[in-house]
């Protein structure tokens, strides 16, 4: 069995990536892929956090006239439901796993207190933090920065649909170029898409490294936490 190099990950999932091809909702068979590379990361002793999005549900205002705030209150909620779902799935398979949100929910999850979250942690159990920071304006990928930072997390896996980062758009750049890896400063100063700009300013602040790589590679959870070299690395 490979070794992993990591004792605390933060996994920032996206919605979109629940949803396989139908791109709405939530597809068992790939949300049964998901939960299994996440049980063969935590047989490898790794702690584990999971930071989910709500785009399979609902994506900002989706062209609709509607106030910033609600709009992002919604997105906040749609995070629940595929949290939710894979705390469900992690522990049909005999997983102890806790849901934590941003916003209170307490019907549902558990408030986000840090202490208890690293309770969790260090108990062995998954902590799946849902409704990003709990602000609006601000995206599930800073809420991943940020949950990484306050746990400690050793990296930050941005589990994509795609195998990396490129230098431009690869769906309309046949040329465009995969990096292996690249600096946060760089990143910022080249405009790169994968992470929005504030949580790539709080990852550099607080010396955390960013892994994005593509989800539905062959075991590419495990490589990613045994320091293979997948994806592109931002540090």
């Amino acid at each position: 069995m490979s070794k992993a190099i990591y004792k605390r990950a933060l996994i920032k999932l996206s919605g979109e990536a629940l949803a396989g091809k139908s791109g709405h909702g939530i597809d068992e068979e790939i949300l049964s892929k998901v939960v299994d590379q996440i049980i063969e990361v935590k047989k490898l002793g790794v702690e584990i956090g999971v930071v989910v999005g709500g785009g399979n549900f609902w994506r900002g205002r989706q062209g609709v006239e509607m106030d910033r705030s609600a709009a992002d209150h919604m997105g906040m909620l749609a995070t629940v439901i595929n949290a939710i779902a894979i705390q469900d799935a992690l522990e049909r398979k005999n997983i102890p796993t806790r849901v934590q949100t941003a916003l209170t929910i307490t019907r549902v999850a558990e408030p986000y207190i840090l202490r208890k979250a690293m309770s969790h942690l260090n108990k062995g159990r998954v902590v799946v933090f849902a409704c990003g920071t709990g602000n609006p304006y601000f995206t599930t990928d800073t809420a991943a920065a940020l949950r990484s930072a306050e746990i400690n997390a050793d990296i930050l896996l941005l589990a994509k649909n795609v195998d990396g980062i490129y230098d431009s758009d690869p769906k309309l750049n046949p040329n465009a170029k995969k990096l292996d890896s690249v600096d946060y400063k760089e990143y910022i100063e080249k405009g790169l898409k994968a992470m929005d700009t504030t949580a790539i300013t709080i990852c550099m602040e607080n010396n955390i490294p960013v892994l994005a790589f593509g989800l539905f590679e062959e075991n590419a959870l495990v490589r990613a936490v045994c320091g293979e070299k997948i994806g592109t690395l931002i540090k």
